[in-house]
């Protein structure tokens, strides 16, 4: 088994859903008191999110890679960034590393393709909605997205971060996002992204007609299986 490193604290809330999913996967393979070999490097929230609202976006590059390194040089043996908004520098972490990075689009993008799916909407902060990162990732795998109004788009975002991040779950909030969702499919969407790592903590697949993909689940489960692969099988 080797060592898994997570990017956290973006928010905990989220971590700890990744954590409990990693070792809940490990569990159910193995049995017993199994669990997975992990090590967190855990950012202030607060201090990441000021960067994004300023757009200093080149400091938070760094510190990104600077988790990676730190993870790195403490024995971990693939990586993970436990949030969609922070893979907008995924390429220039991958390269400051020489572990593997597991891009959490490319997960997403490979379970969206098996549902035979080509359209697909998105929701996350608005800096997942609205750069181009993770529009133009799925366009390499073929699929088109599609994002809320612009309206939508502020409630998404408001949502995330004025309520999930700090761990209130508010059932008006849920019922705003199913109209959202449901928007989105009228739109020509065959199935809609949870692309913010918190939003699975207010709704999930029982909420809504059209299938959802829970980017928290899809990322931490394929992490784990390619940490109980053999060594040469993860590159």
């Amino acid at each position: 088994m080797k060592k898994i490193g997570l990017i956290g604290g973006l928010s905990w809330e989220s971590t700890a859903d990744y954590y409990k999913r990693i070792n809940e996967y490990v569990k159910n393979q193995y049995g017993g008191l199994h669990s997975a070999k992990c090590l967190v490097y855990s950012f202030n929230f607060h201090e990441v999110v000021e960067l994004q609202n300023n757009g200093r976006w080149q400091e938070a590059t760094e510190e990104m890679i600077t988790a990676a390194q730190s993870l790195e040089k403490a024995g971990a043996e693939l990586v993970i960034i436990c949030t969609n908004t922070m893979h907008l520098m995924a390429k220039e972490v991958q390269e400051a590393i020489s572990i593997p990075l597991i891009h959490i689009v490319d997960v997403i993008a490979e379970s969206i393709k098996s549902h035979g799916f080509s359209k697909i909407g998105l929701l996350g902060t608005r800096f997942t909605m609205e750069k181009d990162f993770y529009k133009e990732k799925l366009e390499e795998h073929g699929i088109e997205t599609i994002i809320p109004t612009e309206e939508d788009r502020a409630i998404v975002h408001h949502v995330i971060y004025d309520e999930l991040c700090q761990g209130i779950v508010c059932p008006n909030s849920k019922a705003s996002y199913q109209a959202i969702i449901e928007r989105l499919a009228s739109r020509g969407a065959e199935g809609v992204i949870l692309g913010c790592t918190e939003i699975p903590l207010l709704i999930s697949e029982h909420d809504t007609l059209i299938p959802l993909f829970d980017s928290t689940k899809l990322h931490a489960e394929y992490a784990t299986k390619l940490a109980l692969l053999p060594k040469e099988q993860v590159s």
